[in-house]
């Protein structure tokens, strides 16, 4: 379903979009689709969509392939803003951990910029079922952690890698620690403890994609 305000339609913008849509969408009062967004600016156009989620079956396997594994993050626009990050530095895809916010949550798709709906995104995936599936080519398991890990500079990368990121207070399960062949840690001047999440698996994948 799409709903459009009639000074909208008549903007290029909506006759750019008449031209990719199968049917005329409806039109509205802007006052009507100011009360059905959530956003603090509506555009002018409004699109009910289903987008359907499934597991690690979704994620394509690469020899070189360079993965996300996000640990029970919940705020959607980290996710969002991991999303973006990820794409900007070919990432292969996401695969988020039972209790990781929803992907389509409208916050992270806004803050993803569209990496959400154009990177292969797998959801309620438990790490051997991320192993099982990435078999043929067995990855490389990076922990991201604050303090105790190998250090950026001198840590030995290598693909097919899955980068492993936690949430926000409690950061990963010690089961995803345990399991990791490499634990690194981003030194950081004091006072400060660790990055935000986002920033150090920017951090990270930019390394990977420089090596």
């Amino acid at each position: 379903m799409v709903l459009v305000t009639p000074e909208f339609w008549e903007r290029p913008e909506g006759r750019k979009l008449s031209a990719v849509l199968p049917s005329e969408p409806s039109q509205i009062a802007p006052e009507l689709l100011d009360g059905l967004t959530d956003s603090d600016s509506p555009r002018g156009a409004l699109a009910l969509i289903q987008l359907p989620r499934g597991g690690p079956e979704t994620l394509p396997r690469a020899a070189d392939g360079l993965y996300l594994y996000i640990d029970r993050l919940q705020d959607p626009g980290n996710l969002g803003a991991l999303a973006r990050t990820a794409e900007a530095f070919n990432a292969t895809g996401l695969a988020l951990a039972p209790g990781t916010v929803d992907p389509n949550h409208p916050r992270a798709l806004r803050a993803s910029a569209g990496s959400l709906l154009r990177l292969p995104v797998a959801v309620g995936t438990e790490r051997q079922d991320l192993d099982r599936h990435l078999d043929a080519s067995p990855p490389h398991w990076i922990a991201l952690v604050p303090r105790g890990g190998e250090s950026l500079d001198r840590a030995t990368l290598r693909r097919p890698v899955v980068l492993a990121v936690g949430a926000e207070g409690p950061g990963l399960a010690d089961e995803l620690v345990a399991h990791a062949d490499l634990r690194l840690t981003i030194p950081v001047a004091a006072p400060v403890e660790s990055l935000n999440a986002t920033v150090a698996a920017a951090l990270v994948l930019y390394a990977l994609r420089r090596r």
